[in-house]
């Protein structure tokens, strides 16, 4: 028995090289060759590859249904250090958000404790977390003023309780307008995630969903994590915008975040059935390496149900495919920054000793 094309981690059979190139993949090779170009030196991070495991098909989604129903015989690595990752992609409708509460939720069930910081003002993220996000809500928005602290506008998920959400309000819609006028406008959000006040929240993951645009919202996000995952849909129209996004990435590099990289890339709604969605998944491989998860999420009806019933696809329907999918990204990204954090402890003691001075 095969394994399902929408299931299995697609690897691309041509080099896109020949004469025979269709006109789609000629477009998605320039597209992402004019997005790496534009990046500048540093902005891409390094990853990890994760071995095989040699099982057969049945096998292998047994193990991932038994992850996820079984959350606690099957725990994920705790990273040595807090990480705090920035969910960014100007283009809407990629699966930013749908990525964030399911990677926080999968992570949270299986050992992390996780805060979300909503910085949507559409709150979708406070939606599929179960979050109360009316007007009036102590939200991100007092959040950014610094009328309340991170801790005060932390709500607990009721699916989890190792689940935190700092929820986004309408009013929040006003935030950048407010925001322009005062004094370190673009590092607001950075001083609010202090080393105390998440300290107080004890968590081991920051996520922090962004709105799609690169506006003062976004860049506030970028200055206050050193970590940029960028979900990708497996599209054409995905890959236009790339090239200013990784563009906005090294500027923010360059005069307000030094530290800040892309370590992650995720390719979201994939649809065995299209050769684009091969042809754009190959070259995203091509192009940007092991930075991309080997892990796909696959387009799932499940996953867009989930939050209309105030839930991850990972409460509503745990062994649905998109469940699967991203139980096995969030493990892929903790098992890859565990073992970035323990191969390069001199990196991290000299990072450690530049901030005390």
């Amino acid at each position: 028995m095969t394994e399902r094309a929408a299931d299995r981690v697609p690897r691309g059979t041509s080099t896109g090289r020949h004469s025979g190139e269709g006109p789609s993949a000629v477009r998605v090779r320039d597209a992402l060759d004019d997005a790496v170009s534009h990046a500048g030196p540093g902005v891409l991070g390094a990853g990890e590859v994760l071995g095989g495991g040699g099982m057969t098909p049945i096998a292998e989604e047994a193990a991932r249904a038994a992850r996820v129903l079984h959350p606690e015989d099957h725990r994920m690595p705790r990273p040595p250090q807090r990480r705090v990752l920035t969910v960014a992609n100007q283009k809407g409708g990629v699966g930013k958000t749908t990525s964030v509460v399911n990677l926080a939720a999968a992570l949270a069930l299986h050992g992390a404790r996780v805060l979300v910081v909503d910085l949507d003002p559409q709150g979708n993220a406070s939606t599929a977390l179960g979050v109360e996000h009316r007007s009036g809500t102590p939200s991100v928005y007092e959040v950014l003023l610094g009328e309340i602290a991170l801790d005060e506008a932390a709500a607990v998920c009721d699916r989890s309780p190792d689940l935190l959400c700092v929820p986004a309000t309408i009013d929040l819609a006003g935030a950048e307008i407010e925001l322009v006028s005062m004094l370190n406008r673009e590092s607001r959000l950075k001083v609010a995630l202090s080393t105390g006040a998440l300290d107080r929240l004890d968590v081991d993951y920051v996520v922090i969903d962004c709105p799609p645009s690169l506006g003062l919202l976004t860049l506030n996000a970028m200055v206050a994590a050193p970590e940029i995952l960028i979900p990708i849909q497996c599209e054409y129209y995905a890959l236009e915008g790339l090239s200013q996004l990784l563009s906005n990435i090294g500027l923010v590099q360059s005069h307000l975040n030094p530290g800040l990289h892309v370590s992650t890339i995720l390719l979201t709604m994939y649809d065995g059935r299209t050769k684009l969605a091969d042809q754009v998944t190959h070259e995203v491989r091509t192009h940007f390496g092991e930075l991309v998860l080997r892990t796909v999420i696959p387009r799932s009806v499940k996953v867009s149900e989930a939050p209309g019933f105030g839930q991850t696809v990972l409460t509503y329907d745990p062994g649905s495919r998109g469940a699967m999918s991203y139980l096995d990204a969030a493990r892929e990204l903790a098992v890859r920054g565990a073992a970035r954090d323990t191969a390069r402890p001199d990196d991290r003691r000299a990072d450690d000793e530049k901030e005390s001075r």
